[in-house]
């Protein structure tokens, strides 16, 4: 059986390594030993920050859709339930490009949340921030 050298497997091996740590200060660019560790620990923030970006956005669709709210006289959450009252089914994002894009339909949106928390107006129920907004 013929001998196997292995030089040519490692090399492209330590390539691939060096190739994902393009880009990496110092050290961790171009010495396999610590380019391998500077990866590997990249794929884990990789892998952990995806799911962590759909956090971010979704925060920051609440934070646009409450900020638009707040100029109709409501809170986010009061706006919400009135959505889920009414039956209207939108996700935050579509909601979040409407209040930027097309502030008359978003208006309208709102107003059908008003109209299905009606019973709040006759119980006189509001919180300190709907009494200052209004």
């Amino acid at each position: 059986m013929a001998r196997v050298k292995r030089g040519v497997t490692s090399h492209a091996k330590h390539k691939k390594v060096l190739k994902a740590a393009k880009g990496f200060y110092g050290r961790r660019k171009n010495t396999i030993r610590t380019a391998k560790a500077a990866v590997d620990r990249s794929m884990q923030y990789a892998t952990r920050d995806r799911k962590v970006k759909k956090r971010n956005f979704r925060a920051l669709w609440i934070q646009r859709i409450n900020a638009a709210v707040r100029e109709h006289g409501l809170t986010y959450g009061r706006f919400i339930d009135g959505l889920n009252k009414a039956g209207i089914e939108v996700d935050r994002k579509v909601l979040s490009n409407m209040a930027i894009t097309q502030a008359e339909a978003f208006g309208a949106l709102v107003e059908a949340s008003k109209k299905s928390l009606g019973y709040l107006k006759d119980q006189g129920t509001t919180n300190e921030f709907e009494s200052v907004v209004r």
